[in-house]
């Protein structure tokens, strides 16, 4: 009888480390226009492959090309183009903002700003997203206005959430927005929920839900998939896939199954990936995904492959964890870059056009900003008052809220 091996515990390990030199030849790019794109109704077990490939539409040379092309009009491009650089203006000026003490923390969206503002093009009115805290395209997009979410992000008297959430964790039903929760993956299965409810009631609107790649190790994320897959709720279910969960690298969470769109795989959830710096792409795959929704034949698993180009937040230090050259190694460029060059190429667009939109752009954020902090600001102005923490929280006040609001005054 031989001795038993001892066990060992595998630890999954960044490809590199701070001091060394990015390497992304892990990732696996197909040619621009290379995935087929299957019928809306395709049942997903003829679609496995789309769960290990990449559906890209622009090439390197800025054309768009492939079946998944054409879903936009030169117009609707460049609207594109302007969301994405109004939201990477505001961040900008609010990362300032928190350095200066305006606020107390911020996230940026650099790098990602084609997955929210892409997909919110896809949606109709009554829509509901269900997001993290990385998804503000969807609101700017969706033409919600700046100062509204500067006076969140500074907790001032014009607050329309009147302090009580963190700043850029905004909320707004008109815009199809849910509150967000700082709780991670609790948002997925609200979404599927809010799916099912709707289709219960027989109505048409559909919801999305987001997730980041590190929060699909949460059980929440599994009991989503549950759900929207026995049920077919009429919901698109978001992996958005950065590379990075703070300073924990993708393949903690991924676990062993090579992507995160291969996790809807086992809940028989047709399930795509698609480059996350493509604005046409993005918006293909989620336009493709709401039409099945729509026509009740059920949810999709969309996982978004993408770079977090800034820190995770105004409270991490990224260089502590990942070469400070990896953003610009990163494979699939920069979004706004991207679809600039595309409409250069197809003539509807200049370097000089650029230029002056990026300082009309300033401009415009600039002065909604001077705005927001005649509002006040997180150590200046005006404040919200005490008693909204006891209004709009009950139908009918409880006697001992009334009791406390009453000793206080408000």
């Amino acid at each position: 009888m031989t001795e038993a091996s001892k066990l060992s515990l595998h630890v999954p390990e960044p490809e590199v480390r701070p001091g060394n030199k990015p390497d992304f030849s892990h990732v696996t790019i197909p040619k621009a226009g290379s995935v087929r794109r299957p019928e809306v109704d395709a049942d997903p077990e003829s679609i496995r492959d789309l769960a290990f490939s990449i559906i890209r539409v622009l090439n390197r040379e800025g054309e768009a090309v492939g079946p998944w092309a054409g879903t936009l009009t030169t117009e609707e491009l460049m609207e594109g183009l302007k969301h994405m650089m109004v939201l990477r203006a505001f961040d900008q000026r609010m990362l300032m903002a928190q350095r200066q003490g305006k606020t107390s923390f911020y996230m940026q969206h650099l790098g990602e700003e084609a997955v929210s503002c892409a997909f919110r093009r896809a949606l109709q009115l009554g829509d509901m997203n269900f997001p993290t805290y990385r998804q503000a395209g969807l609101l700017i997009a969706g033409g919600y206005p700046l100062v509204d979410m500067m006076n969140q992000i500074y907790s001032n008297d014009a607050d329309p959430l009147k302090g009580r959430q963190l700043p850029v964790m905004y909320s707004s039903k008109e815009h199809g927005f849910f509150s967000i929760s700082g709780n991670l993956a609790t948002q997925y299965v609200q979404a599927v929920g809010w799916a099912m409810a709707s289709a219960i009631k027989n109505d048409t609107k559909i919801a999305a839900a987001w997730i980041g790649d590190g929060s699909t190790a949460e059980s929440d994320f599994h009991a989503a998939l549950v759900f929207a897959s026995t049920y077919r709720a009429p919901v698109i279910l978001n992996v958005v896939n950065n590379q990075w969960a703070i300073s924990t690298f993708q393949g903690i969470a991924r676990g062993g199954s090579g992507t995160f769109a291969a996790r809807g795989l086992g809940f028989g959830l047709p399930s795509l990936r698609v480059d996350g710096n493509d604005y046409l792409a993005v918006h293909a795959v989620a336009k493709w995904a709401a039409e099945r929704a729509r026509r009740n034949i059920g949810p999709t698993l969309v996982e978004y492959v993408t770079y977090r180009v800034g820190a995770h937040s105004t409270s991490d230090d990224p260089s502590a964890y990942r070469p400070k050259e990896e953003s610009e190694a990163w494979p699939l460029g920069d979004p706004v870059i991207r679809l600039k060059n595309h409409l250069i190429r197809i003539g509807a667009w200049s370097e000089e056009r650029h230029t002056q939109m990026e300082a009309e752009i300033r401009d415009t954020v600039v002065t909604a900003q001077k705005e927001a902090e005649r509002h006040g600001t997180l150590h200046s102005g005006g404040r919200p008052s005490m008693r909204d923490m006891f209004e709009g929280v009950y139908a009918e006040m409880p006697a001992h809220l009334r009791r406390q609001r009453q000793k206080a005054g408000v």
